[in-house]
């Protein structure tokens, strides 16, 4: 065994060569560590880092779903929310102006009824001083408002249709005469036009409308009988239609609208039947006014069928009621005069009313019409007497036109001008 002495000069020895390693390596160490780490007493500035990145782009701004809070270091990257889906914006309304400038004009689009009503007592006697108030209007069967109201004297255009087929040739001149009565009574703005009718094919205006008194005492002094199968239902049909069409220039329309005819009734040969003559009427406010000279028609009637006086007699008082007009069944040419008088009178008295019916459908049904005046108890019984109805023409419907009132070459002239 090693004595104590032997191994402390071991020990002695290796700590000294640990020494000497040092001292050789030292340096070296040193110099390389001061290489890598730089002074702490001079430290130079950092250069600028150079960063190449794409040309610059818009950056749209963040939805506020899409603007997520900073993550902590370390968290990985995560997607926002995605948007709300897209939404359509609604065009807004444009507020209209509170107030209107002067040239401003409003269209309202409603129907009104006109009706062009007479009131009579007992005795066939027109009362001229029926105020507002006492008028009641029905459409059927329900009340309707009265929007206007008007006695006022307004002009009247009216046509003249005459029968001139041989059943009249006796009683010709007296309906020429009688023609002259009704045309004399014209006041400034009437104006008229004249028809004569046989048959079908021979369906003539003498003069068409015109204010000019002489050139209707012309028209009517030119009239003459022709044999014919005579055509009372297609004269009514077209010349009421030319009535109701007729609007002179820029004339506000405030016009009364009525036909008188004269005629022995008896249909024999027309184009129209009777249900489509009194359709057309219900779609036009013409007033018919009919002298019928029936006393020549024959009385006697078949089995199954009624006399040509008694269908005559129908005919002429449907004609009247349908429209709020009136019928005259003379017994003598006598009468004439007088009869004339009365439709005149009875043209011009009469009440206008107009009313905004409750029943606005557009459905093609017929509508009855019924007008009542009050009853006061210090006077006569007062009756109302105006068309019995309307049709509400369908959404759209146009009425075929029928074939115009046949107008004789050269025979029209302008109104206050000699043909």
């Amino acid at each position: 065994m090693l004595s104590e002495q032997s191994v402390r000069r071991t020990g002695i020895l290796a700590v000294c060569g640990l020494i000497l390693s040092a001292l050789a390596f030292g340096p070296s160490l040193a110099a390389g560590d001061n290489q890598q780490r730089p002074r702490t007493a001079q430290t130079p500035a950092p250069s600028p880092t150079v960063q190449r990145s794409l040309p610059a782009q818009p950056t749209p701004s963040p939805t506020p779903a899409q603007q997520t809070t900073p993550q902590p270091a370390g968290t990985p990257p995560q997607l926002g929310a995605p948007p709300p889906p897209p939404r359509l914006k609604p065009t807004p309304t444009p507020t209209p102006p509170e107030e209107l400038d002067a040239d401003s004009k409003i269209t309202i689009n409603t129907e009104l009824v006109e009706l062009h009503v007479r009131v009579i007592d007992r005795n066939n006697r027109p009362i001229n001083n029926v105020p507002q108030g006492s008028f009641h209007v029905f459409e059927d069967g329900v009340a309707q408002s009265i929007e206007s109201f008007t006695r006022e004297d307004v002009p009247i255009s009216y046509g003249l249709a005459v029968d001139t087929s041989a059943s009249l040739r006796t009683q010709i001149q007296s309906v020429i005469d009688a023609g002259k009565t009704i045309i004399n009574s014209n006041k400034p703005g009437d104006e008229t036009f004249l028809v004569r009718f046989v048959s079908s094919d021979k369906i003539q205006t003498e003069q068409d409308f015109t204010s000019n008194k002489e050139l209707l005492m012309d028209a009517l002094d030119n009239l003459y009988v022709e044999g014919g199968q005579t055509a009372v239902i297609d004269a009514v049909y077209l010349s009421a239609e030319h009535v109701s069409d007729y609007k002179k220039g820029d004339d506000s329309d405030r016009r009364r609208r009525a036909l008188i005819v004269i005629t022995d009734g008896e249909d024999r040969s027309s184009f129209y039947k009777q249900e489509q003559l009194f359709a057309r009427l219900r779609e036009e406010d013409v007033q018919i006014f009919v002298i019928g000279f029936i006393n020549e028609l024959d009385k006697e009637g078949g089995f199954i069928r009624k006399s040509p006086r008694d269908k005559a007699v129908n005919l002429i008082n449907k004609l009247a009621s349908e429209t709020g007009g009136r019928a005259f069944f003379p017994e003598s040419i006598s009468e004439l005069p007088q009869i004339a008088n009365e439709i005149v009178r009875d043209m011009r008295t009469q009440y206008v009313i107009a009313y905004n019916p409750t029943n606005k459908a557009q459905d093609g049904t017929y509508r009855a019409i019924k007008v009542t005046v009050d009853q006061p108890s210090d006077s006569d019984k007062r009756i109302a007497l105006t068309r019995t109805g309307r049709l509400a023409r369908k959404e759209g419907q146009h009425t075929p036109k029928p074939p115009p009132v046949k107008l004789p070459a050269g025979n029209i002239a302008a109104p206050g001008k000699k043909p």
